[in-house]
């Protein structure tokens, strides 16, 4: 369990490692306020990376992992760069004779209101 300096490397070895065996990964993020210190560690019970920092510079970086591993582990693809319309191509009329459906809120029963705030009982006191 070797922290790896450099978030490129870490990066790789860690979808490396999820590519190798996405069954029995984990993948494990840390944050300490009181340190300000971000941890993340990405395992498969042999292969151990970790990786540490007190920068904010890698918050993006890290955002960008997080979305490539959720993605990998739902199973989904990227979705697909929408193409360029052309001028040729007329937008679709609006439709006017079709009205939108009203939908009616009902309150749930036995709660209180959207909105309420439920008071706290207040403690006994002791005598």
């Amino acid at each position: 369990m070797v922290y790896i300096a450099s978030w490129q490397e870490y990066q790789d070895a860690a979808e490396a490692l999820y590519a190798k065996s996405p069954n029995k990964t984990r993948y494990c993020v840390k944050w300490k306020s009181s340190e300000g210190k971000l941890v993340l560690k990405i395992t498969d019970d042999t292969t151990c990376l970790k990786f540490k920092t007190h920068s904010s510079i890698f918050l993006n970086r890290f955002e960008a992992l997080n979305h490539n591993l959720m993605r990998k582990m739902t199973n989904s693809r990227p979705p697909p760069t929408p193409e360029p319309r052309t001028a040729t191509a007329s937008p679709a009329p609006p439709r006017t004779g079709t009205p939108k459906p009203e939908v009616a809120t009902v309150p749930k029963a036995g709660g209180p209101a959207e909105g309420a705030v439920k008071k706290k009982k207040p403690k006994k006191k002791k005598p």
